[in-house]
């Protein structure tokens, strides 16, 4: 696999090595030693998988310590946006995002550390989502922001009117206002 580092250090993207003949393809899309060598000593507990239709925005989700997580997350099916927002407060890159599109032809994945918000935008008719946690998720410990903060400045390449959200989505703070956030002194792993 290759690692991409993106402008916010500790999120990267990951690019699996593929074998191509006349009959498919194979990768492999995950190993736990090659993870923790390349990417972040972490240990993933949890699989989580959603099938989603164009305009669907989910985001932008944390959970707070102690059950902060770290995903990384692909697509099996279709083509999303996937956006990572650094939430620590005291860190160089604080509020600052990374996008980057995730397909079923590129097969790439996406790391998002903790100490980071998480949402994606399908981009086609129909999306199927994978990501692995590194802890359990625990509803008492959610967080969120709002998808359209201005001051985020996120493209999710959908226009506006075919946005479709979950009722609890509809109804986040903005980062400026955000009651809790992480700190970015604080060791999370």
């Amino acid at each position: 696999m290759e690692v991409i580092k993106t402008d916010i250090d500790g999120v990267v993207i990951i690019e699996p090595r593929i074998f191509r003949d006349e009959r498919g393809y194979f990768f492999e899309s995950f190993s736990q030693r090659d993870f923790q060598e390349k990417v972040c000593n972490t240990v993933f507990v949890q699989d989580n998988e959603s099938k989603s239709s164009y305009g669907v925005l989910r985001g932008l989700h944390f959970q707070k310590p102690p059950y902060a997580q770290s995903k990384l997350v692909r697509v099996i099916k279709g083509a999303v946006l996937d956006v990572a927002v650094d939430i620590r407060k005291g860190s160089p890159t604080f509020g600052q995002h990374v996008a980057v599109e995730l397909t079923e032809d590129n097969h790439r994945q996406f790391f998002i550390p903790r100490g980071f918000a998480h949402g994606f935008s399908v981009l086609t008719d129909e999306v199927i989502f994978q990501y692995k946690c590194d802890n359990f998720y625990a509803p008492q410990s959610e967080g969120a922001l709002a998808w359209d903060d201005s001051d985020l400045g996120i493209d999710w390449r959908i226009p506006t009117d075919k946005v479709l959200l979950s009722e609890k989505d509809c109804h986040h703070s903005r980062l400026r206002d955000a009651e809790w956030l992480f700190d970015y002194n604080e060791k999370l792993y």
